[in-house]
């Protein structure tokens, strides 16, 4: 345990407003303030509003590409290492603790708080787009390449096209994201439970900045991962708003409209209140359990009415290709495939870095109990390989359909991909509806998961603060995926979940060395 005079929830102001408040004062009032600010800029001037996203997002890609591939690459080497070294006998809370959760519930809100929107948006999408470009090969204007294939494509190989075009997808949903996502988890977890300092990002920085963390320099750092945890939540409610409302539209002849995609997130935020009223155990657990008992479902039912030997020898394929490709994929510098490593690889690390407060800190909270070595390996292995066989159903089976002729899954829009490729199997309208119920539920976990975090870092470190605390960071997070959806659409959330996963990249390589000095102080006996 670390010797500190601060107890958490110390600089708190309590009282009652119009209801019980329990909150950081400095964190709570300068993060609400601003992002009040900026949703009321944004919706003011939407026009003006929408250039300067998108020069933003161009920027920061075309420029700072290299920063955001060297810094995943660091996380995963500080991942793997960590589990061969004698630091991984560390368990979580302590010789005596043991686990919360069981391993399959354990499982289902890792996935749903992590993962769950964007599998369902790129599973088809993705692989079919890097299957397409690889295909098509390499262009080349004023002396610079324009194409978005990876690597050096595939002009004309349908048979290479495809596996690196898996290879290129598996990159962003693999090692890497889960890499982040655990070294964020890792760092907070220990510093909670075994250091006992409160579970807020500025923990992490005790063995840096010492005292001084419960200063001004650790608002600084709680503050950046408010603003990081709702642009990347904001992002990911914004692409299941597009999904959702594209297979509306194609199910229902529901009008694909900004209006609809407004109703929708807000109708989806209310509901979300409902779990976030009822708590982790009540509410998120149950609620990510359905999603995954679902998400379950429709993967066998493709995999089985899809091209099923196929599937079942592609997905190991898929795993040496992806093995194979990955040096050159996560490569920093000295690529020409800029419109991949920039537009694809660099805005994905952004984006997980940008979620990675919410989903550690909710990983750190459901992982008590468990040794820094079984955790890292669950965290890492066991949602990549989950991830290789959800690419290699959906993708490999859209692919498949390309490849025969079935041009239509190929020229749709990326959030409608899915439910072409699902048109040309048995059921269609059935699995279609299943999957605007996945996006949906996805849409609500993660909101609740979101306002879970946020609060926890704007109320000083404390779980248990009032429940309405919660209840305005749930409706935050869906009033800023309006805003920016208004004032940009898909490109302004990128630019956004961009812009603040810079920042905070950063904060996150500095306080990797808190968590190797912290885990180095700790016992390395334990069992």
């Amino acid at each position: 345990m670390i010797d500190t005079d601060y107890v958490i929830g110390q600089d708190n102001f309590q009282g009652k407003m119009f209801f019980s408040v329990d909150l950081h004062g400095k964190v709570f009032g300068i993060s609400a303030l601003l992002i009040l600010l900026f949703v009321v800029l944004t919706l003011a001037l939407q026009e003006e509003v929408s250039p300067l996203f998108n020069g933003m997002r161009e920027w920061l890609t075309n420029n700072l590409s290299w920063f955001f591939l060297s810094a995943a690459n660091i996380f995963v080497l500080l991942a793997v290492g960590l589990i061969f070294t004698p630091l991984g006998k560390v368990r979580l809370g302590g010789a005596e603790a043991k686990p919360d959760h069981s391993y399959i519930g354990w499982f289902a809100m890792l996935f749903a708080a992590g993962m769950g929107i964007g599998l369902m948006f790129y599973g088809v999408s993705e692989p079919i787009s890097h299957y397409d470009t690889a295909m098509a090969g390499i262009t080349v204007e004023n002396g610079m390449r324009t194409d978005w294939a990876p690597l050096g494509a595939a002009a004309g190989d349908a048979a290479a096209a495809r596996e690196l075009g898996m290879a290129a997808t598996i990159l962003h949903w693999g090692l890497h994201p889960w890499a982040i996502y655990a070294i964020v988890a890792l760092a907070l977890a220990l510093f909670s439970y075994n250091k006992g300092l409160p579970l807020t990002i500025r923990s992490i920085f005790y063995p840096i900045l010492g005292e001084r963390v419960w200063g001004w320099p650790g608002h600084i750092v709680d503050i950046l991962a408010v603003f990081s945890t709702l642009f990347g939540l904001a992002t990911s409610l914004g692409y299941g708003a597009e999904q959702a409302t594209a297979g509306l539209h194609y199910l229902f002849d529901v009008p694909d409209t900004n209006v609809t995609r407004v109703l929708l997130i807000t109708a989806i935020t209310l509901i979300a209140l409902c779990s976030v009223v009822a708590g982790v155990n009540s509410g998120v657990k149950r609620l990510s359990e359905l999603n995954m008992g679902l998400a379950f479902l429709l993967l066998l039912f493709v995999f089985f009415v899809g091209p099923t030997t196929e599937l079942v020898s592609d997905f190991f394929t898929n795993l040496l290709s992806y093995a194979t490709h990955l040096p050159a994929l996560s490569m920093p510098f000295s690529r020409d495939d800029m419109e991949y490593s920039q537009g694809w690889t660099a805005f994905y690390w952004a984006w997980w870095i940008s979620w990675s407060p919410f989903v550690g800190m909710f990983i750190a909270r459901v992982s008590r109990g468990r040794t820094v070595r079984e955790f890292l390996i669950a965290v890492l292995v066991v949602p990549t390989l989950v991830c290789v066989l959800w690419m290699t159903v959906f993708g490999g089976t859209a692919i498949g359909q390309v490849e025969s002729g079935m041009d239509d899954v190929a020229n749709a829009a990326l959030e409608l991909k899915l439910f072409m490729m699902l048109s040309h199997l048995p059921l269609s309208t059935i699995t279609s509806l299943i999957g605007i119920i996945l996006v949906m539920v996805f849409f609500i976990t993660s909101s609740d998961s979101g306002s879970l975090v946020i609060d926890a870092i704007t109320a000083g470190g404390k779980i248990d603060a009032p429940t309405p605390q919660r209840v305005f960071w749930a409706l935050i997070s869906g009033v800023i995926a309006i805003a920016l959806l208004l004032g940009g659409g898909l490109g302004a959330l990128q630019a956004m979940v961009i812009s603040t996963g810079l920042p905070f990249a950063v904060v996150l390589l500095i306080g990797s060395f808190g968590i190797i000095k912290g885990l180095m102080s700790e016992p390395r006996n334990q069992n």
